[in-house]
C-alpha cells in the first residue's frame, strides 16, 4: 500500500485543499472512494490513515482531503490555525470543493488516473460531510454509490438549535462563536454562513436530494450518537426507503478520538469500515 500525503489541490477563493491518496500501485484500475470530513473535522482526525490503508488494501483508491476553509493549512493540517478562513466557510463552498476534488481525481493529467476506474466513483462522508455527499450525488451523475457515517439531515450545523434571539444577535454582530470541545478554541462563524443557507435552500435540501437518488446508499449511524441523533438517520431512511441503514452501538465517531495512538481501530469503527467496504464492493 502506498500513501501519498498532502498534495495541494486548488479550492475556492485561492485556498488550498491538502489531499491524501492511498492505493495499491499495481497498474490495475480500481474504484475511487472520496472521503469528506465533518464540521470541525479534518482528513487525519483520529488517525484516518488506518482507515485509508484498509480501503487501499481492499482494492480501492482512497482519497481524503481538508476542505480549504476548515481552519487548517498545508503546514498545519491537523490544527485550526486559520480562523479567518474558518469564519468564511459555508455549505456551498464545501459542496463546490467536493466537485473540484472529483474533477481533480479523474483529470487525465492526474498522476494516478491510470489506477482509477472513473466509471466507479463512490463518496463517503462523516457528519456534515455525510450530508454533503448526499447533496453532491443528487447533482453529479458520475457518482455511482454513496455511504454516510453519522450524517446530518439538514444543513444547519451548528446553528440549527439556536433560538431566535441568538440568531438575531448573530446577524447584528456579524459573527458568533462556538467552542471546539477538543481544543477549547473559540471558533468564529460569520453570519454569511446563515445567508449562504438562506440563499441556497433548494440546493442544500438534503431531504429532496436523498428522495431523488436512484443509486445505492448506505447510512451508518451510532445508536448513542449525541452529536447527530440516530433519529436523523431514520429520517433519511424514511425519505428514501431504498437506502440501507446500518446501526451500531456507539457514539458519533464510532469509538475514536483524536489523537488516536493505537494500531487498530475501535470495534464499532471497524464494523462500520467493514460494512462500508463490503457495500462498495457489492
Amino acid at each position: 500500500m502506498i500513501l501519498f500525503k498532502n498534495f495541494i489541490v486548488p479550492g475556492k477563493n485561492g485556498k488550498p485543499m491538502s489531499t491524501d491518496i492511498a492505493l495499491l500501485h499495481n497498474g490495475k484500475k480500481k474504484p475511487l472512494v472520496i472521503y469528506a470530513h465533518g464540521f470541525n473535522g479534518f482528513k487525519d482526525w483520529g488517525n484516518f490513515n488506518l482507515i485509508a490503508q484498509q480501503f487501499a488494501e481492499a482494492g480501492f483508491v482512497f482519497v481524503k482531503f481538508n476542505f480549504s476553509h476548515n481552519g487548517t493549512t498545508p503546514d498545519h493540517p491537523e490544527e485550526f490555525v486559520d480562523l479567518d478562513a474558518y469564519a468564511q466557510n459555508n455549505y456551498t463552498t464545501q459542496l463546490d470543493e467536493l466537485g473540484k476534488m472529483i474533477d481533480w481525481c479523474v483529470d487525465e493529467k492526474h498522476h494516478y488516473v491510470d489506477e482509477i476506474d472513473t466509471n466507479n466513483i463512490f463518496l463517503l462522508g462523516h457528519s456534515l460531510g455525510g450530508g454533503l455527499v448526499i447533496l453532491k450525488a443528487a447533482e453529479d451523475y458520475r457518482i455511482k454509490k454513496i455511504a454516510t457515517w453519522a450524517a446530518i439531515s439538514e444543513c444547519k450545523t451548528p446553528w440549527g438549535s439556536w433560538n431566535e434571539d441568538k440568531i438575531n444577535e448573530w446577524k447584528a454582530e456579524g459573527v458568533a462563536y462556538t467552542t471546539n470541545s477538543r481544543t477549547k478554541q473559540q471558533m468564529p462563524l460569520h453570519y454569511q454562513l446563515f445567508i449562504d443557507y438562506q440563499d441556497n435552500k433548494e440546493r442544500l435540501n438534503i431531504e429532496n436530494a436523498i428522495r431523488s437518488l436512484n443509486i445505492p446508499v448506505l447510512l451508518c449511524h451510532g445508536s448513542a450518537d449525541e452529536g447527530v441523533p440516530v433519529k436523523k438517520a431514520e429520517d433519511l431512511k424514511e425519505w428514501q426507503p431504498t437506502v440501507e441503514l446500518f446501526i451500531v452501538d456507539s457514539d458519533h465517531v464510532f469509538g475514536r478520538k483524536h489523537p488516536w495512538t493505537e494500531s487498530a481501530l475501535p470495534g464499532p469503527m471497524q464494523r462500520v469500515v467493514d460494512k462500508t467496504m463490503d457495500f462498495f464492493k457489492a
